[in-house]
């Protein structure tokens, strides 16, 4: 009896969820702006992490000279 009950209840979710996603359109907004933020974020860090390595070679370099 606990399977049958766990069954339609599975079958009830999903149908609940399959429904509920074919009547209600998704709201996609602001997903843009969340994706141009996680870019400039990326960008931000591969040029700090570029400028410390120049930093670094340019002082070691600095170093070396007599």
């Amino acid at each position: 009896m606990n399977r049958l009950l766990a069954l339609l209840l599975t079958l009830h979710l999903s149908a609940d969820d399959w429904a509920d996603a074919r009547l209600r359109p998704r709201d996609e907004r602001g997903s843009v702006t969340t994706e141009h933020v996680l870019w400039a974020v990326a960008v931000i860090a591969i040029v700090g992490i570029v400028v410390a390595a120049l930093k670094a070679y340019v002082s070691s370099q600095a170093g070396n000279i007599k």
